[in-house]
């Protein structure tokens, strides 16, 4: 049999798709004698754009729009004209929705005008190879560009089996796309490892697939939908992806040397902290939520063949959380490597300062630990197991080891007051020389997360959301099964408490370039620290006594009574009152961080890993 896997756009072009190379690991082991190839069409995308832009489109703007388009359905958009043979289709709609958001489309307008011509360059390019089945992986913004070429494909021969898995195809999602695409011949929702080779068995044998679990197939003209899996894939069980087809297709493409490639690898699959207490918000794991990780041995032996073979250090994790148990196994194993590593991590963000330090000697420099708050109120709404006092040691820990972090402020909870954002916005000039938010985003509704499944806790309004009316031609009743994202009245903070947080965001970033905050002397009988943050008045503070003892305690977090405990302990005899009064006056001058009635100081121990700092006359005129 012959198959081809496609990833069309809007796969990052840096990265393989670990769908397809999984899925074509997979076939080898259960199907040997079947014949697979692959498509990476994004790369195809963004050479197309060159091409026939004269390079007025290059693929910097690909990756912009791949990276900043989802919530506003930019990426499905561009091929929304192919999907519904009308190449206006949609363009009022989301002129409309982009006037009103403030929104640039220019770049998706004018990627638009070329979206037909590249479908029926990937509808040649698979008929040429002949391939009896034609297998599209989507995610996020892939499903129109892959429906797009679906319609197209089985237009022009009706005899391919057109299959359709990934994320989108997730629960009620893969249903529905399959009974509204009748060019789908099925959609497997959930795990494909085992659901799509035994797929391709009934249908070499001549069988309905009617006991595959999860699967959506068609009885004649009739969609079935099977009930879905009860049983998930054991991920030691999952092989080591295959990126030979990829690495080819990207090193032989000019594309190449607009990216910088990486390598994706899955060690572990669904969420260790969402099995117990799954954040109220988040839906990210879908159906799938049960954690499940490779053993530490097999993650480092695969790990290892893959930067071997293509001699690429660069290695984005993409569990939805580390497994603790890696800090044992995996982590000082990777290490002990000798390899120059770059490794991305999702991570809780309650790690110890071992832990960092653990992470930084495997070769992680850039971890996602979702903080989305400094509130420890909001967090607890939120379910995440975490203080915002923590949050703020993270990032001070991580300071001082390197590590790049990356996460959103997240707001609009049911229950949340303006009194939960007040106490820490009066607090966020002082952590401008820690690294600040990649923005401050009122929190979504998603399919799958409680907020969706339980409307009782606070979202019981809900229809599709707006960026799909752009993007579908469905009634509601259909994209309420279909869609991923839902619009829903706004909850929690809004006006000028919204605004404020918006603006202190926005200068925690400016700032964060040219400020520090940094212990530059540490004596038995003082501690020095050095303040270089913008809006702060250059200065150093010497603390002596047991006021650096206690600051020195406070590295780690605390609350008054253990400050004071530990201000005792080491030998001084101070009133609980006297150090209370002093933590109130030491967050005043931002060097303390309080969150209710913990708090942990704010200076690093080393200076930060950023470019040599310009002259101030220098710097007032750059932008960060």
């Amino acid at each position: 049999m012959r198959i081809h896997l496609v990833a069309m756009p809007w796969q990052l072009l840096e990265l393989p798709s670990l769908a397809v190379g999984i899925l074509h690991a997979r076939l080898r082991q259960a199907r040997p004698a079947d014949e697979v190839r692959e498509l990476h069409a994004g790369i195809g995308w963004a050479e197309h754009l060159m091409r026939c832009s004269g390079g007025a489109l290059s693929p910097s703007d690909y990756t912009h729009l791949a990276e900043t388009g989802l919530h506003h359905g930019l990426g499905d958009w561009v091929f929304a004209g192919v999907l519904h043979d009308d190449p206006d289709w949609g363009t009022d709609t989301l002129r409309g929705y982009a006037e009103r958001r403030g929104l640039d489309i220019r770049a998706a307008r004018a990627m638009r005008a070329h979206a037909a011509g590249f479908v029926d360059e990937v509808v040649a390019t698979l008929l040429a190879a002949e391939p009896d089945v034609v297998g599209f992986t989507t995610t996020f913004m892939q499903n129109v560009p892959s429906l797009a070429v679906a319609k197209r494909l089985k237009a022009a021969r009706p005899d391919v089996l057109v299959v359709f898995g990934g994320a989108n195809c997730d629960g009620p999602m893969g249903a529905a796309l399959h009974r509204n695409h009748p060019y789908v011949d099925v959609a497997v929702r959930g795990e494909g490892e085992v659901a799509f080779p035994a797929y391709l068995d009934c249908l070499a044998a001549g069988a309905a697939p009617a006991g595959i679990g999860g699967l959506c197939w068609r009885d004649g003209d009739r969609p079935v939908a099977n009930p879905e899996a009860t049983v998930l894939v054991p991920p030691a069980s999952i092989p080591a992806p295959d990126f030979d087809a990829w690495q080819e297709t990207l090193e032989a493409s000019p594309v190449r040397e607009y990216t910088e490639p990486k390598l994706v690898f899955e060690g572990a699959r669904g969420c260790w902290w969402g099995d117990k207490h799954q954040c109220t918000f988040c839906g990210l794991n879908g159906s799938s939520i049960a954690f499940r990780s490779k053993p530490a041995d097999q993650v480092r032996t695969e790990l290892s063949a893959l930067i071997a073979r293509h001699r690429i250090l660069d290695v984005v994790m993409v569990d939805n959380i580390i497994d603790m148990a890696y800090f044992d196994g995996l982590l000082p194993k990777l290490a002990g490597s000798g390899w120059d590593l770059r490794v991305h991590y999702e991570v809780k963000s309650n790690l110890r300062p071992d832990q960092i330090d653990l992470l930084a000697g495997a070769g992680v420099v850039h971890i996602q630990p979702g903080i989305e708050s400094l509130s420890g109120t909001v967090l607890s709404i939120m379910d995440k197991g975490v203080s915002g006092w923590r949050n703020v040691r993270l990032l001070r820990d991580c300071e001082d080891r390197g590590l790049t972090v990356s996460w959103s402020y997240l707001y609009g909870f049911p229950g949340e007051t303006a009194a939960d954002y007040v106490a820490v916005l009066d607090q966020l000039p002082a952590l401008v020389h820690l690294q600040p938010p990649v923005g401050a985003t009122r929190v979504a509704l998603e399919r799958f997360s409680p907020y969706f499944e339980r409307p009782e806790l606070g979202f019981p309004e809900r229809r599709p959301a707006e960026i799909y009316r752009h993007v579908y031609d469905l009634p509601d009743s259909e994209l309420a099964d279909l869609v991923y994202l839902f619009d829903t009245p706004p909850r929690g903070i809004g006006g000028e408490v919204e605004r404020r947080l918006h603006e202190a965001v926005a200068g925690w970033a400016e700032g964060n370039p040219r400020s520090t905050l940094v212990i530059v002397a540490d004596t038995p009988d003082q501690l020095v620290i050095a303040d270089r943050r913008a809006g702060w008045a250059a200065r150093d503070v010497r603390l002596t006594g047991w006021r650096a003892a206690a600051y020195r305690a406070l590295e780690r977090g605390r609350g008054l009574p253990a400050l004071a405990a530990a201000v005792t302990a080491s030998g001084y005899a101070v009133q609980h009152a006297d150090i209370a009064d002093w933590v109130a006056e030491l967050t005043a001058a931002g060097l303390v961080f309080r969150d209710g009635a913990e708090a942990v100081a704010l200076a690093t121990r080393r200076p930060p890993l950023r470019p040599t700092r310009a002259p101030a006359a220098v710097l007032a005129g750059v932008a960060p």
